[in-house]
């Protein structure tokens, strides 16, 4: 295949469990070379759609390749490219690290020759080269069992690595442990990787795709979501200026500048406002004059960065405020429809 195509591309993927969509006509890719996350709520569709890719489960409708091949038809040459993290990574306890990956390695169909120096290689990437290549897998902890999950996932050096969740139930070092392991893997291999914990794909991640209610409600880089869903700029001053005042003053800062909240947060009266101002001018300076001018006191003025989590809320919230109208419309039409066939004409009450 040729390498200028996309690692992952996926056009319309529909999965369905009965009468219910898992996802529901999703597109996507994701360049060679990228790490991607892979955000959404419980029950959006995440684990679904990676199942989907890694060629465990079939799809409904729809196409998903990898490296070019279709996901579906030639599910044996996507499988030579891919290394799958589940979620709940079952490893068997009584084995040793070493001779766990060994025995990976042959079902990998990696060459006898170099299955030693795979080995080797995977376990000096995922930091188990020394004293935890000879334990039993059963004694490690969560960390390092992620960390032979991870081993396992790239020991064949495929083309794209998919992780669902890899790390889940770890301390604040082991997250970063995860985190710098997968930077190592950033350009070698392309990864696409789900989590919950949001300031850690912000910063490992080159974009971000959310799902939610089985469709793709944003996918781009941090920055560009950010001007998609918030594109306003938010500043906190903390202040003895009154509201009244402060509203006064906004004009002559910015113009469209709008009062967000407001608190009281101390007993000397110092305020907390919050001001959100609809361009990504830096006002900072502007607010300070304006304030001296009152002779206000100033305690604090802060640009506030939207971060990922806020740019998660709100395009999630945009989506269900999307599809809520057109439910409820469906709802209103099958009312109407069921009053129609239970309500009977004239005649027929004769009759």
């Amino acid at each position: 295949m040729e390498s200028d195509q996309p690692a992952i591309e996926v056009i319309n993927l529909t999965k369905c469990y009965g009468p219910r969509k898992a996802i529901d006509g999703i597109n996507f890719e994701v360049s060679r070379g990228q790490v991607v996350g892979f955000l959404g709520p419980n029950g959006a569709g995440k684990s679904t759609t990676m199942r989907v890719l890694s060629g465990i489960m079939p799809a409904t409708s729809g196409v998903a390749r990898i490296c070019g091949y279709p996901v579906a038809s030639q599910s044996a040459e996507v499988k030579k490219r891919i290394g799958y993290m589940p979620e709940s990574n079952p490893l068997p306890e009584d084995m040793r690290v070493i001779e766990y990956l060994r025995y990976r390695a042959h079902l990998k169909e990696i060459p006898t020759r170099k299955i030693r120096d795979r080995v080797e290689e995977a376990m000096e990437v995922c930091e188990l080269h020394r004293k935890p290549r000879r334990r039993l897998i059963g004694t490690l902890s969560k960390g390092y069992r992620q960390r032979v999950g991870i081993a396992d996932a790239i020991l064949a050096r495929p083309d794209v690595i998919i992780m669902d969740e890899p790390t889940i139930g770890l301390d604040p070092h082991q997250i970063l442990g995860i985190r710098n392991l997968i930077d190592t893997l950033r350009g070698e291999m392309t990864v696409i990787l789900s989590s919950h914990i949001l300031p850690e794909i912000e910063i490992c991640c080159d974009k971000v795709i959310i799902i939610n209610q089985g469709r793709v409600v944003a996918n781009g880089t941090s920055q560009s979501l950010r001007q998609q869903f918030l594109p306003n700029t938010r500043y906190r001053l903390r202040t003895s200026l009154s509201k009244p005042n402060l509203e006064l003053i906004l004009p002559s800062v910015g113009r469209e500048l709008r009062l967000h909240s407001s608190m009281e947060t101390d007993l000397a009266g110092v305020r907390e406002f919050i001001v959100e101002a609809p361009s990504t001018l830096d006002l900072t300076e502007a607010f300070i004059d304006a304030l001296r001018a009152r002779h206000a006191s100033i305690h604090e003025i802060a640009r506030l960065q939207p971060n990922l989590e806020d740019i998660f809320m709100s395009a999630t919230k945009r989506s269900w405020d999307e599809v809520l109208p057109e439910t409820n419309t469906k709802k209103a039409k099958q009312a109407d429809e069921e009053d129609e066939e239970g309500s009977e004409t004239p005649a027929q009450t004769k009759a």
